[in-house]
């Protein structure tokens, strides 16, 4: 390979941050992004704005940002600038992420007092993979025009409950109890208005833990319920099972082209998910609900079957693991409806950061855990429980470890392709090794599903069906 080659295989920082850094006399060194660099000195810069205007807010990685804190420094009810009109200003400068260069925009910058403890700060380049190294001082030099102040909340001080499921109900019981003016004790299921399960969803429900059940029996239930039937024929005739001939019943549906299985848990899928609506609100740049759940367990079904065969867990219910992982999501809109939208705020500022830490700061206890207790308390298979409770536990090795390291794979390999939420987060080759498919057999899966990627989105778009 040539040197030129070479040079242009190597990404810089875009021409106009180098012009940039020269004009304001910083100097820098380019740095590749690496998951072991100091979240301290690590700059998250957020665009935010307000009917006064626009305002560029930096802090360490190792904080979240916490908007209340923010709008008793500034009285200002600020929130994430709109996805399009950031990326706007970035295209016009072609650049892939926003810099830590207040110089860079015209707006006023606010940085967290914090910052400047590190020795070296390293921020955004610009270029996607890329961040530049910059000395305190010089840093220091970039921020004459900015104002400091603490809005931050240290990512450490916050302690999401990932390993202890026995206190999931006290923990879930204490935030709601926070969050209404209710202070008497209650037993949760009472607290907590769960909408009872669709008569349709009970049927499946007993049919899925049948063991002889048969395939005129789940034709029996949905054929009573005309929405679902609809959609069953529906699917079986999606070019995404590319099945020959003309579907004509329920029946032949079932028999000739989804199966058992499949029809069983996209059935419970649907009926489960609707019997929580979806909220009106959402994170900018979060990828729709139900294209997630059906991105999700697609890979998981390719996954599935890429395991050894006498390891190999049921693949219905990990489909269904798949659908349904981010349930909680629905259920904290359901249960705390004032506060979502404040979630919602707060993962837009909060890019660096896990759902789970905003979720722990805000509320006390995360969708992970009161997904995996509405799963129990409605009755669903442990194994479905255990796949929601720690599908972000990419250690986790106790009982039906499957369904969740399948969840967590599926997940992580997603947002690798820029499906779904939160940072990148690596895939432990201990994984890997625990459900015994390489790494280029997982990169495999993803390809073929996204290559489908039309055909899912359609499939997708009938969860989204009125009911």
């Amino acid at each position: 390979m040539t040197e030129v080659a070479l040079d242009t295989a190597t990404p810089h920082a875009p021409s106009v941050i180098r012009l940039l850094l020269e004009k304001l006399g910083v100097a820098y060194r380019e740095v590749p992004e690496h998951p072991h660099l100091s979240a301290a000195s690590r700059v998250q810069a957020i665009l935010l704005d307000d009917e006064i205007g626009a305002l560029m807010v930096l802090f360490p990685q190792s904080k979240l940002l916490d908007l209340s804190r923010l709008e008793e420094l500034t009285g200002r009810k600020l929130k994430a600038v709109p996805v399009n009109r950031l990326k706007q200003m970035l295209d016009k400068h072609q650049l892939k992420a926003l810099p830590a260069i207040p110089a860079l925009t015209s707006s006023p910058c606010l940085y967290e007092s914090d910052l400047l403890n590190a020795e070296h700060l390293l921020i955004q380049s610009g270029e996607a993979g890329l961040l530049l190294d910059i000395k305190r001082d010089d840093f220091k030099g970039m921020l004459s025009k900015a104002s400091a102040g603490n809005f931050g909340q240290p990512v450490g001080d916050i302690r999401p409950n990932l390993d202890r499921p026995l206190d999931d109900s006290r923990e879930i019981s204490q935030a709601v109890q926070a969050f209404t003016a209710r202070r008497i004790q209650k037993r949760l299921e009472e607290t907590i208005e769960i909408p009872p399960l669709a008569d349709t969803a009970q049927k499946i429900i007993k049919l899925r833990v049948d063991p002889n059940a048969s395939i005129d029996d789940i034709t029996g239930v949905v054929e009573t319920d005309p929405a679902l039937a609809a959609q069953v024929v529906s699917w079986a005739a999606s070019p995404y099972y590319a099945s020959p001939g003309k579907i004509r019943s329920v029946e032949d549906a079932i028999v000739r082209v989804l199966g058992f299985d499949l029809v069983i848990n996209l059935a419970l899928g649907l009926a489960l998910g609707k019997t929580l609506s979806l909220p009106k609100d959402q994170p900018q740049q979060a990828t729709p609900y139900w294209q997630q759940s059906i991105y999700t367990a697609a890979i998981i079904e390719g996954l599935t079957r890429a395991m050894p065969r006498a390891e190999r867990p049921e693949a219905g219910l990990t489909y269904l693991a798949g659908l349904l992982h981010n349930f909680g999501y629905l259920l904290l809109a359901h249960v705390f409806p004032p506060h979502f939208s404040l979630i919602c705020r707060h993962l837009e500022v909060n890019p660096h950061l896990s759902h789970t830490y905003v979720e722990q700061h805000l509320l006390g206890i995360s969708r992970e855990q009161i997904g995996a207790w509405l799963m129990k308390l409605w009755d669903m298979p442990d194994e479905l429980s255990t796949a929601l409770r720690f599908q972000h536990d990419p250690s986790y090795d106790g009982e039906y470890s499957a369904y969740p390291n399948l969840v967590c794979l599926a997940t992580r390999l997603l947002r690798s392709r820029g499906i779904g939420s939160g940072p990148e987060e690596a895939i432990p080759d201990e994984l890997l090794e625990r459900l015994g498919v390489t790494r280029d057999k997982a990169e495999d899966v993803v390809n073929k599903v996204l290559e489908a990627e039309s055909l899912l989105r359609e499939l997708a778009s009938q969860f989204h069906a009125p009911h």
